[in-house]
């Protein structure tokens, strides 16, 4: 990604205001990709979506007018989450769906997502294209080519319909007792009645933004509330989703987290004993040693993909698997959706649980997990990739490796989202993998500073 100037591994993101994230470049950015879209497909319609942020109104107006002016033809959503995105760009047989989303980050970020007509994040080449597009002087089309905008006011209900339509068990969900955290985003309105209509009992978290709380305290990124409230509530589990609804993480009635890495396993393990499950499953280079482990012991070929949601995707597709994904909660279950779903994700782990009449705690006794910290080393300025390539702390993530050997790993990377570089440390014992962590973070710091 490193030819790129605005697009990173997920979409387009940044603070408010500043650099990419102002109305008059979502203004050029919509016309961009209209654009493109002229040139490559003719009079084409895109479907725009959003999440919860204040912000999402004003980038929204902006992508509209873009399109508009290129001769694109418009249908607005409102917030609604990133995979229901990507389900109604293919449904509506749009060209491009559009997400104005910063997924887990503060209310005060934001950002976009492209899809393609297939419901998958747009190629490469696309966005190259696009990028090559905004360096034209902006046009519009004669006036009666200028493209229409309408609302759709029925993309929730559409949506709902296709999450159950994922859960394809005999037993419904009846006698379930989950306790939902929306994290204040997109999922808000639609998650609680996915699991309503298939006979959960649900206890409803963090669903009323107000278009500045959305990831505060609560979601797939802050899971206190969802521990504290299935065990004083005595549920069966907790389901956590984050802004944007991509993500999925889960909680034990005992308060146990159980990660992206882990549903992962749980629903290959299911498919794998159906003689459901084909190719590979993918992780990536964030993935527990015991998950992978744990799949192995189950007979499932285990690969890693580079850290990215789109990375784990073309491990997929280039060979040949159906699930994959991130301990940060993105499944991606290519035999029920085009995408990462934090929705479909749950329900794919509820019917195991319903089909095997087993807990989420049974299901992934299993794994033996490795002690893994990961530390975030927020930069206030400086070229991150060369901070983590400077002799100090290549020095300092060496020591580590060569002190734990063949029992743990090292991970050092700049996210691809975030002004952070990423420190994580996996071994056979906590203490010393946090003094690991520590010891590389601290060099991360002091680089940065120089």
């Amino acid at each position: 990604m490193s030819n790129r100037r605005y697009f990173g591994t997920d979409g387009i993101r940044g603070r408010v205001g500043q650099g990419a994230m102002t109305p008059e470049f979502m203004l050029r950015l919509g016309w961009a990709v209209g654009e493109h879209l002229r040139h490559t497909a003719g009079r084409s319609k895109v479907v725009i979506g959003k999440d919860t942020r204040l912000s999402g109104y004003l980038f929204e107006s902006a992508l509209e007018a873009g399109f508009a002016s290129a001769g694109i033809d418009v249908m607005l959503v409102g917030p609604m989450p990133t995979p229901a995105i990507a389900y109604l760009t293919s449904t509506f047989r749009a060209q491009v769906g559009v997400v104005v989303s910063a997924s887990h980050n503060p209310h005060y970020d934001n950002g976009i997502k492209l899809f393609g007509a297939n419901g998958r994040k747009l190629p490469d080449v696309d966005e190259l294209a696009i990028e090559a597009a905004l360096d034209h002087p902006m046009t519009c089309v004669a006036p009666e080519a200028v493209g229409r905008a309408r609302r759709i006011v029925d993309a929730g209900g559409r949506y709902v319909e296709f999450c159950k339509s994922t859960y394809r068990s005999p037993a419904a969900l009846h006698g379930l007792r989950v306790a939902v955290d929306c994290g204040n985003g997109a999922t808000y309105h639609v998650a609680g009645d996915v699991l309503r209509e298939l006979g959960a009992q649900v206890t409803e978290l963090a669903v009323k933004p107000d278009g500045f709380n959305i990831n505060q305290g609560c979601g797939a990124t802050d899971l206190a509330l969802l521990q504290r409230t299935v065990q004083e509530q005595q549920l069966d589990l907790g389901i956590a989703f984050d802004g944007d609804g991509d993500r999925c993480m889960m909680v034990t009635r005992s308060g146990q987290v159980i990660d992206g890495d882990q549903l992962v396993y749980v629903i290959a393990a299911s498919r794998k004993a159906r003689k459901k499950l084909r190719g590979p499953v993918v992780g990536t280079l964030m993935t527990n040693l015991g998950v992978e482990q744990a799949l192995q012991a189950q007979g499932i070929h285990f690969i890693r993909a580079k850290v990215g949601d789109r990375y784990v995707m073309e491990q997929l597709v280039a060979h040949d698997g159906l699930i994959g994904g991130e301990s940060s909660g993105h499944v991606i279950c290519l035999d029920r959706t085009s995408t990462g779903d934090g929705i479909v994700t749950a329900l794919q782990v509820l019917a195991v649980i319903m089909n095997s009449g087993r807990s989420l705690e049974e299901l992934v006794e299993p794994i033996h997990l490795y002690p893994q910290l990961l530390v975030n080393v927020r930069l206030e300025a400086g070229d991150a990739q060369a901070i983590v390539n400077a002799d100090s702390v290549q020095a300092a993530k060496a020591e580590v490796e060569q002190s734990l050997g063949n029992a743990g790993r090292v991970l050092l990377r700049p996210s691809g989202t975030e002004p952070v570089i990423r420190v994580m440390v996996e071994g056979e014992d906590g203490a010393i993998v946090k003094q690991h962590a520590e010891h590389i973070a601290e060099a991360v710091r002091q680089a940065s500073q120089a």
